[in-house]
């Protein structure tokens, strides 16, 4: 049985990471970073994120429910990843791979003109066959 471990709301318009990235050039090297708007969302998000005495490193799945301004076309996965990232600068999962963020079951994309906001739930996945 899953056990809610947190749950919160992050009133802010979601952005993805990967959109409008900036190439640098470091060491004779080109590299790809976030852009400025992205820099700013994250780091406006820790805000709405709830301090944890230490990360969560156990099977989970991470529900998020984006609602967007519009009705745009956003790619979920990219959504995500940006979430995910957060979550783990913030100290709130140990890590996003795949021993640990099992799933995002039960995730959507909406829209509210109003109240653009991520709304994230994550809850243990205790009974879980096949991710040994």
């Amino acid at each position: 049985m899953s056990k809610v471990l947190l749950r919160f709301t992050i009133p802010l318009r979601p952005i993805t990471k990967k959109n409008n990235g900036r190439i640098i050039n470091k060491d004779g090297r080109r590299r790809v970073i976030p852009s400025e708007a992205y820099e700013k969302y994250e780091a406006n998000c820790g805000w709405f994120i709830k301090k944890l005495d230490k990360p969560i490193d156990c099977k989970i799945n991470i529900k998020a429910i984006y609602y967007m301004p519009g009705k745009y076309k956003v790619d979920i996965t990219n959504l995500h990843n940006a979430l995910h990232d957060i979550l783990v600068h913030y100290g709130v999962i140990k890590d996003d791979n795949c021993k640990i963020v099992l799933g995002t079951d039960g995730s959507r994309v909406k829209v509210d003109k109003e109240n653009p906001r991520t709304e994230v739930t994550i809850t243990t996945l205790d009974e879980v066959t096949g991710y040994e």
